[in-house]
């Protein structure tokens, strides 16, 4: 099976590359046969060669061949026809019919049909595909036992499919950038008719403008608000709150005291005309020529690198000017004059004394708004209160530490991480409260300035020092961002970002002042010079201490851009909406909501005084909206070619939110009523998104499609591919990869022009959500799922569609984003995992970002870390915000390099290894089969507890022996087993499935962990003791309990937390003081059978658990249901099916799963 379609880069289903636009280039993305990426001197660790599990139990490791669906066509062009509507005077309400032929011909001229597209050059094949997915080199020849190669780069697959072929890559993006080459330029852009300059302002993310407020007691943001960080960083010695630090004075320093007055970062004043101090020392010639084919490499002659030039080389245009290169693993920093690293009898400087490792000797700083126990631990051993900077000018920097660092042994300083479990004894492993993240071991300075783990996370804190340390460890490394989160965080404006000249680094916490005018990179290690301009310190209002400057002192930080980084004005906010108007559509009742919601918040969407609006609705033919300044009321038109899509009136559908505002809400008012009678079942989705994005092309923006049945007409039409007869089977799950690669493409050209595209799906019946999530994918939007949405039958739906939309439409927003994550010279990134689309080998191209996405990565280690003490990873974010402001969001994370296997396990983050295999399980469950991946998942447990007994125990014990820190580890690979997305032998709809897995893929890890692992409370009892005081709310904090049914008591009330979805299980003997004052209701008999709501009672049991109800909710951005269930309830089989220690007719009780395990690793 080749598996050469999604797996590259972002390609187009054909082993090709596609580029931003509708021009489709041929590329070189995939490896060459015999050519080798990633570590060439050492062999990963490849356990699937002789190691082949025995299935323990009927139905957990199914082995059936994985098939792909039919090739379906995309792109059909056919002669166009239209139907226009009569003149503008005909009321908007009196729908004209369907098919009558059109009172007038709209003129061709006013529609920029852009015609069919071209097929795919032929002449030069493309070579073989490189998957990220890809784990054996014959397609034909399945592996033994599957396993994961952890860090480096695949293997190459066999022979490109046709290009006809269906597409059979992932479900969602990974990318091998190191397999990703250059993209030849495109013969024109005249497909695009937009007059202005092509787009190139990569960036998306949060709206500038002001702090957003608290949120309500649903968690969901109030108008301009957004809701409080998952946790909270302490406040800084300068309050976000203020403004953005401005630049220094003008004129000399000063020479005395600060003056009086008010303060310099608390006044917004004019950056200075001087020019960039960091122009005095241009880059070396070398570095040009680097960055410039670096840089360029996917780009056209004729585009603008805006998205590179932002975030790497401001100011610049393709191939014009000086540029440094991006690469920072081909830096030679033996060049005449640059110090190396680890250089013996070098002077240490003033750095405190190591603390002993893994002992969290750092206090936990408690958040000032506490939050979910899954969660909150995410962050616990981070302190993001600023420190002094105790580093005296000429002293090192953590690159630069004592050799004693990495020589420190952790496990005698860790007793804990590395105190010896047998699992099969201990059988309450969980802790009553949350499970906190490891501490890295670094210097308590640095330890408190680090970046906050929810914010970045790696697998290891503590990194090996060599690939071949790594293998034997047989762990995954990787790094968890969520980028974009809510935080809040100080904002720097001035008119030179210090960067290194050689690789691009932002200046942060861990760079080393070699003295008072020059820095040394923590990534490559240049030495750069200090401009004059980072001499002065906006918070002290004092001169000459760069190392106390906020860039230096927080790991996390903000700036607003300069005029270099934008080589166009900023875009404006544009919402395009996209409403399914069909029978189907109008009987769920969606509509009313959509609209009721857009009307309450219209005044809340995230912009400015460009800020722009469109509607286009669709059903058989495609609907548009007049909403031009000067008319009475909306105006209709109607194409009914959908064939060959044109725009009637380009010019007037797309239209200022503030100039016409009363004629949206006039539109708004009357879209339920306009076709609550129609007939019309069938849907041109395809048709529509092309219209859409015709639309969006010139400006860029966000799409928002709402969608109810399976698209069945024109362009993208698809076919049920569910056999319900099948759900419950052993067999491999089929279809999980997209029927076509229409949506993978008009993904792509959206991503190209700026536009991303968010989905809702809200349908009782098959959408085939595997080809419709690619168009979310691809753009980087988000996919939401309402599975048997309606608005009578199903209100607890309704209710979270109402949450969840308006927090959609207020929460902050990025346009035109791109991100980069760089990391310390000898380490190389791999893989990608999120929604996004890789634009060169570490680019990600994001048109749209919102504070709800989580990305992760795969590394490998290239160059050995022998002279390194430490290394950093740095995430760069730049976006335009909806205030029209460029801004760059810097995350930086530092951590030890050790040279001994036990440190390296003393150091392993479980909750993040968790999250990151998931990831990975998806790739592997699309690209081969979901057996493949289940036993992938298992054989990563065997492989990393075999390695620990073998490596690691000096003295060999009878049972499943495992480190303290992994000793969750077997759990939660069971969890996953048994998760939605991997589960077999139960019943489950495939959009659920492939929800799940887009959910996996797309969410933070503080929230994957719970629908990952859910969290069970009893809360028949709960009291004040130990409880959190907020807002003058008081919040009871129940102990976490085991997921078995042998926690559960028919005398008590359980709530189970699974992130989308919060369950209150009733026990038949319940006290009935409980259900009269938490319930209202005098017996068991009479709780109703579908409650989704707790009635608001005024008793102190109602009040208790209402407000732990609300408090969950308000930790996540997205809004779970609630349901009230008896042991009769239909759902009380999904409750029980989230009890992971219980043994189900197809899978393994948590004690019978060790048992496995143990077998496997004594062969």
């Amino acid at each position: 099976m080749s598996t050469a379609g999604f797996n590259s880069q972002n390609g187009t289903g054909t082993g090709q590359a596609y580029a931003n636009g509708p021009s489709q280039n041929p590329v070189g993305l995939q490896q060459l046969p015999g050519v080798s990426y990633g570590m060439t001197h050492q062999p990963t660790y490849n356990p699937m060669q002789a190691k082949a599990p025995a299935p323990p139990g009927p139905g957990l490791y199914p082995t059936a061949a994985y098939q792909s669906g039919p090739p379906v066509s995309s792109y059909q062009s056919g002669p166009a026809h239209t139907s226009y509507p009569p003149p503008p005077g005909q009321p908007l309400l009196t729908r004209p019919a369907m098919g009558t032929p059109p009172s007038h011909t709209p003129p061709q001229s006013a529609s920029p049909n852009h015609g069919p597209r071209m097929p795919l050059p032929r002449a030069t094949p493309p070579p073989p595909a490189v998957s990220s997915s890809s784990y054996y080199s014959n397609p034909q020849q399945q592996p033994i036992a599957p396993s994961w190669q952890y860090n480096t780069a695949p293997a190459p697959m066999g022979p490109p499919p046709s290009l006809s072929a269906p597409p059979c890559g992932p479900l969602a993006n990974h990318t091998n950038p190191s397999s990703s080459s250059t993209v030849p330029p495109p013969p024109t852009l005249t497909a695009y008719s937009s007059p202005q300059p092509a787009y190139g302002s990569h960036s998306a993310t949060q709206p500038p403008g002001p702090r957003m407020p608290s949120t309500s007691h649903l968690g969901y943001t109030q108008p301009g608000a957004a809701p409080p960080p998952l946790n909270p960083m302490l406040s800084h010695t300068y309050q976000p709150s203020r403004p953005a630090y401005g630049p220094p004075p003008t004129g000399p320093p000063p020479l005395g005291p600060p003056p009086a007055g008010p303060s310099p970062a608390m006044t917004s004043t004019p950056p200075s005309t001087a020019p960039p101090l960091a122009n005095v020392t241009p880059p070396p010639p070398k570095a040009d020529a680097q960055c410039r084919e670096a840089v360029n490499s996917t780009l056209s002659p004729t585009e603008p690198d805006c998205q590179e030039s932002d975030i790497e080389c401001p100011g610049t245009l393709a191939g014009n000017g000086p540029q440094s290169p991006n690469n920072f693993n081909s830096i030679d920093n033996k060049m005449a004059g640059l110090p190396q690293p680890g250089l013996p009898g070098r002077h240490l400087g003033h750095y405190p004394s190591l603390p002993p490792g893994y002992q969290n000797a750092a206090a936990p700083h408690k958040p000032t708004s506490p939050m979910h126990p899954t969660m909150q631990a995410a962050t616990q051993p981070y302190s993001q209160t600023t420190q002094p900077y105790q580093q005296p000018h000429g002293g090192p920097g953590p690159a630069q530490l004592s050799p004693s660092l990495a020589a420190l042994s952790l496990q005698s300083s860790s007793p804990e991480a590395l105190r010896v479990v047998n699992l099969l004894q201990e059988r309450n492993l969980l802790p009553p409260g949350p499970i906190p993240a490891p501490t890295p071991c670094l210097p308590q300075d640095l330890q408190k300035i680090n970046c906050n783990p929810e914010v970045f996370r790696c697998t290891l804190t503590s990194i090996p020092q060599t690939q071949s340390l790594l293998n034997k460890a047989k762990m995954p490394l990787g790094l968890l961002l969520h980028p974009f989160k809510d935080l809040s965080l100080p904002v720097v404006t001035s008119s030179t970002i210090v960067r290194c000249r050689s690789c691009r680094t932002y200046i942060n916490p861990f760079v080393s002042f070699l003295d008072q005018r020059r820095w040394k990179c923590n990534l490559c290690y240049r030495v750069n010079d200090v401009p004059e301009e980072f001499m002065y310190n906006p918070v002290s209002r004092s001169y000459g201490e760069p190392h106390k400057r906020p860039e230096v002192q927080n790991a996390t930080i903000e700036f607003i851009a300069p005029s270099e980084y934008m080589l166009r004005p900023p875009q404006p906010a544009v919402y395009l909406f996209l409403l399914d108007v069909s029978h189907n559509a109008v009987e769920t009742g969606y509509l009313t909501v959509f609209c009721q919601s857009l009307l309450d918040n219209i005044n809340a969407l995230p912009g400015d005084s460009r800020t722009k609006v469109g509607f286009i609705t669709f059903d058989s033919t495609i609907h548009f909206y007049n909403l031009q300044e000067g008319l009475s009321q909306p105006q209709m038109l109607i194409v009914s070619d959908i064939e060959d899509i044109f725009l009637p009136t380009p010019d007037s559908l797309l239209v200022n939110l503030n100039e016409c505002k009363e004629l949206v809400q006039d539109l708004l008012r009357s879209l339920p009523s306009l076709f609550e009678k129609t007939m019309e079942t069938q849907s041109a989705l395809g048709s529509a998104l092309q219209a859409a994005f015709k639309l969006l092309s010139p400006t860029g923006g966000r799409m928002s499609v709402f969608q109810t049945q399976l698209p069945n007409l024109g362009v993208g039409a698809l076919q049920s591919r569910e056999d319900p007869n099948q759900r419950a089977s052993a067999k491999d799950i089929q279809h999980l990869s997209p029927a076509t690669d229409f949506y993978k493409k008009l993904a792509l050209d959206c991503s190209g022009q700026q536009v991303a595209v968010d989905l809702f799906l809200l349908s009782s019946q098959y959408c085939d959500l595997a080809s419709l999530g690619c168009i979310s994918r691809y753009s980087a939007g988000s996919v939401y799922y309402y599975p048997s949405y309606h608005h009578q039958h199903n209100p607890a739906q309704v209710e979270r569609f109402q949450k969840e939309l308006k927090r959609y439409l207020t929460r902050k927003i990025g346009f035109e984003a791109v991100m980069r994550i760089r990391c310390t010279k000898g380490l190389s990134i791999h893989t990608f995992h999120g929604n996004f689309f890789v634009r060169s080998t570490d680019l990600l191209s994001l048109p749209n970002v919102n504070p709800d996405a989580g990305f992760a990565v795969q590394m490998s280690i290239e160059e050995n870390l022998d002279d390194m003490q430490v290394v950093s990873f740095q995430a760069a974010l730049l976006y335009t915000s909806s205030k029209g402001e460029r801004r760059i969001r810097v995350h930086t994370l530092c951590l030890p390099v050790v040279n001994s296997l036990s440190d390296v396990f003393a150091g392993a983050d479980v909750q993040a290894m968790a999250g990151l295999l998931a990831c990975m399980a998806v790739d592997r469950s699309v690209t081969a089969s979901l057996s493949d991946a289940r036993d992938a998942l298992t054989n990563a447990a065997i492989d990393s507890l075999s390695s620990y007994r073998q490596s690691v125990l000096t003295i060999q014990q009878p049972g499943l022996l495992a480190p303290a820190c992994l000793r969750f580890f077997p759990l939660y690979v069971l969890a996953l087993l048994k998760q939605k997305a991997y589960r077999t032998g139960t019943s489950t709809r495939l959009d659920e499935r492939v929800f799940a897995m887009c959910q996996l893929k797309y969410q933070p890890l503080a929230y994957a962990m719970l629908m990952i692992h859910p969290a069970l409370y009893r809360v028949d009892d709960l009291t004040d003791e130990g409880a959190l005081n907020i807002n003058e709310r008081t919040i009871p904090q129940p102990r976490v309990l085991q997921l078995s049914v042998e926690k559960l008591s028919r005398e008590g009330a359980f709530l189970m937390d699974t992130g989308m979805v919060l369950y209150l299980w009733i026990g038949r003997n319940c006290h009935p003081n409980f259900l009269t004052q938490v319930l209202g209701v005098p017996s068991y008999a009479t709780v109703p059978e579908n409650l989704y709501l707790l009635p608001e009672l005024d008793t102190a049991e109602s009040q208790r658990i209402r407000a732990f109800i609300g408090w969950l909710r308000d930790q996540r951005p997205f809004f779970p249901t609630l349901h009230v269930i008896r042991d009769e309830s239909q759902l009380k089989a999904s409750f029980m099916q989230n009890m992971i220690e219980d043994r189900t007719e197809s899978a393994l009780s948590y004690y019978e799963f060790l048992l496995h395990l143990q077998q496997q690793i004594s062969k």
